[in-house]
């Protein structure tokens, strides 16, 4: 791109800068750094989610209604929409830590607008500066560790970014849950404030990342590109077999961007690729559509509608936040040891199952009321009376979350313009439906959740233990997917001991034709010299 050239200049100084600092090479460190970023969305979360039904919140901000919550609270999502777009304006050109920094200043100056808020329109501003930032770091931070990571823990490093999410939200509303007990203003300015800690640590620990070796020999550095492969997968030993293979990946990727720069979006819907195309999309799609957010976001108000008011709502909020945690967790090594399709289909089934049972108790054993604990959002509640319905409700919600944390919680990474529009969409409509269509709210997930079944089961192919050479062949050879797991190439690709030893032919040649070249040049300067 045009633009990209006139930044060279540029992107040598800030590379030149931050190459004068310390370099860590430890990938799970490098990337628990990077994916603070993802920390961040987490704490956006649970920073807005543990205050919506406090009194202090209320009070101040003149007791927002449904529409305006959720314009509240979606406003992250709207700012993390436009970040994810821009993200690429700057990674590109400038580098992935240069993101990452952007990330970090828009997440800071975000926070600090929110923590001195005097109204909603300035709380709504910081919330979508900061939701900007966001917006770099969850482009940038999964692409940087699927560069920097080798391949045999890839899918682990990819799922690190949604762990971090996960850790976020716990965090975070722990700290809230503390601080909620100050009277006053002080309790979310606090919280809000320490949001910009984060922003911090993630500034500065990009000082100490490596840039990413893709960036580097796509700008020309290849030496410095080798150097970083070797030193993050083989303690520096460019000898290494996989060093070789990784390097000659990225020659060859590049080869391939260089040769498809007259590709432009139409192309993603022409006949070949359309099909892939709105597979990825809806991959983040069905992602949002599953009602996570809406457990995520507004479980206070879910709570209420179980009759749970006060510190009991809090206390048993924390608990999901709790699950979410520990359930993603085996999930990071889920999705390399059974494959992606059996884990999104059975995501799909109990995420339904459990959605449509929390419509039903709601539906059959909550009463109409105008309010709940001065929340004109929610309009039913389940009596006191019936602690057994409330109780089967808020498990059902634990549930839910644990069904979403081990499936589809890493099985889609939160990066895309198209899953922060669905967000946005989410976060600003589910209060009103909560307010007018209350627990036929969860019906609608739950249709979701079954088409969702129904999509994955149909279009989503395995990929699994599959190069990216044998996913594109699968596609042009249009497999069904339910047949994709077994599903073999015709011609065998190239496996990695074949690549090895191609490579280690080729590096012996090159030794022995360097040799050669050494001794002609010695016999020839021996020439000169009796001359």
């Amino acid at each position: 791109m045009g633009y990209e050239k006139k930044l060279v200049g540029v992107a040598e100084k800030v590379k030149k800068f931050l190459d004068y600092f310390p370099t860590l090479y430890n990938v799970y460190l490098v990337c628990c750094i990077s994916t603070i970023s993802g920390m961040m969305f987490g704490v956006d979360i649970s920073s807005i989610s543990a205050f919506i039904g406090t009194d202090q919140y209320k009070n101040y901000f003149n007791n927002p209604g449904s529409a305006i919550q959720g314009f509240i609270t979606s406003a992250m999502a709207l700012g993390s929409f436009f970040g994810s777009l821009a993200c690429s304006f700057v990674s590109e050109p400038l580098g992935r830590r240069i993101s990452l920094t952007f990330c970090a200043f828009f997440w800071c100056v975000g926070a600090a607008i929110q923590s001195s808020s005097q109204n909603r329109a300035q709380l709504i501003i910081g919330r979508f500066i900061s939701g900007f930032g966001v917006g770099f770091g969850s482009t940038v931070a999964p692409v940087y560790g699927s560069e920097l990571a080798p391949r045999r823990i890839r899918g682990f490093i990819g799922g690190l970014f949604q762990f971090s999410v996960t850790v976020g939200i716990l965090i975070m509303f722990y700290i809230s849950y503390g601080l909620h007990f100050i009277n006053g203003v002080g309790s979310f300015r606090i919280a809000w404030g320490i949001q910009i800690i984060f922003g911090l640590v993630l500034f500065f620990g990009v000082f100490l990342l490596p840039e990413s070796p893709r960036w580097l020999a796509k700008h020309g550095y290849w030496d410095e590109a080798e150097d970083v492969v070797a030193k993050i997968q083989a303690h520096g030993d460019k000898t290494n077999p996989d060093v070789q293979i990784e390097v000659s990946e990225i020659k060859e990727q590049i080869m391939i961007d260089e040769a498809s720069k007259s590709v432009t979006y139409a192309t993603l819907f022409n006949k070949k690729y359309c099909l892939r195309t709105i597979t990825a999309i809806f991959a983040q799609i069905w992602q949002q559509l599953t009602g996570m957010n809406v457990m995520m976001y507004y479980i206070v108000y879910i709570f209420q509608m179980a009759g749970y008011t006060g510190n009991s709502n809090l206390i048993a909020s924390s608990i999901q936040y709790v699950l979410n945690t520990c359930m993603t967790v085996p999930a990071l090594f889920l999705l390399d040891k059974v494959g992606r399709r059996p884990v999104l289909l059975t995501g799909a089934v109990l995420m339904m199952i459990f959605q449509f049972c929390v419509a039903g108790i709601l539906g059959g054993c909550s009463k109409p009321v105008n309010s709940v604990d001065g929340d004109s959002t929610v309009k039913i509640e389940i009596p006191k009376s019936n602690s057994s319905a409330a109780r089967a409700v808020i498990a059902m919600c634990y549930l839910f979350v644990c069904s979403f944390a081990c499936t589809w919680g890493v099985g889609a990474a939160l990066s895309t313009a198209a899953n922060w529009i669905l967000n946005f969409a989410i976060g600003m409509y589910t209060p009103s439906s909560f307010e007018n269509i209350t627990w036929k709210t969860y019906c609608i997930y739950a249709t979701f959740c079954a088409c969702m079944f129904i999509h994955v089961l149909f279009y989503f192919p395995e990929t699994k233990g599959k190069r990216l050479e044998e996913v594109a062949q699968m596609w042009d050879e249009h497999v069904p997917a339910w047949k994709s797991a077994s599903w073999k190439p015709a011609v065998p690709i190239a496996t990695d001991k074949i690549l090895e030893k191609k490579l280690s032919v080729q590096h012996v040649e090159d030794n022995d034709n360097s040799t050669e070249d050494d001794h002609s040049m010695s016999n020839s300067e021996k020439a000169v010299q009796i001359a």
